[in-house]
């Protein structure tokens, strides 16, 4: 007996990306990447977090952006 259609399991999806641009240099006045805003605790557990971690550091990035531009530092 054959299994049905329907009993395949779903491909796997890539899950949340990374933020990484490939400009991996780190800003010692933030703390951060300059290339994609993470910190180095951030970088370096990326491939361990779950989709909702991911999903966090992804939502501090663009006050992470506003903040480098206008000169701020606050974390």
């Amino acid at each position: 007996m054959s299994p049905a259609r329907g009993s395949m399991a779903a491909p796997v999806s890539p899950g949340v990306p990374s933020p990484c641009v490939s400009v991996c240099r780190m800003d010692p006045r933030t703390g951060w990447c300059e290339g994609c805003l993470r910190t180095l605790d951030e970088i370096a557990a990326w491939s361990g977090m779950s989709d909702l971690q991911k999903r966090q550091v992804w939502k501090q990035l663009p006050l992470r952006r506003v903040q480098r531009t206008v000169g701020g530092s606050e974390q």
